[in-house]
């Protein structure tokens, strides 16, 4: 493996509050540019997934709080809900559920593809063992400072 810095014992002292950070604000603006660039917010997108891989649609409260366990957006999710409802990429039925429609289902289509792509360049040049390395450091850190890993 090669790596921009080989120096261990300097990596070893580096800060991983700073670099889990430095990557979050990396990775997360390069996809959300991404799914700007096919008309979508990266809210937006986790709202139309988990409508259209609900059984049975999701209502507005199944979704809030689905999310606010990812990356704690809960309650911010509204005007994203109200927005694709206005642009007819999901509908509310009279019992309160959200259906993901055929136009929602084509930009979902697109926005999966590009989350495809957005992952495989993210992940270039990384075999899956060194990332699931990753991982499980990242997750001991959260168990030993007193955090929750919630089961994937």
């Amino acid at each position: 493996m090669t790596y921009w810095n080989d120096d261990e014992e300097k990596l070893a002292n580096q800060p991983i509050g700073y670099w889990t950070w430095a990557a979050n604000k990396t990775v997360s603006a390069y996809v959300r540019g991404r799914l700007a660039a096919i008309g979508i917010t990266q809210p937006q997108w986790w709202v139309l997934h988990q409508v259209q891989h609900g059984e049975d649609g999701a209502t507005r409260d199944e979704v809030i709080t689905a999310q606010h366990a990812n990356l704690d957006v809960g309650a911010g999710l509204a005007p994203d809900i109200d927005l694709l409802v206005e642009r007819a990429l999901l509908t509310l039925d009279a019992d309160g559920r959200l259906r993901i429609t055929d136009d929602g289902r084509a930009v979902h289509g697109r926005a999966a593809g590009t989350q495809r792509a957005t992952r495989a360049h993210v992940h270039a040049g990384i075999p899956d063992e060194e990332y699931v390395i990753a991982l499980n450091v990242l997750q001991r850190m959260i168990r030993n400072v007193g955090g929750d890993v919630p089961p994937v």
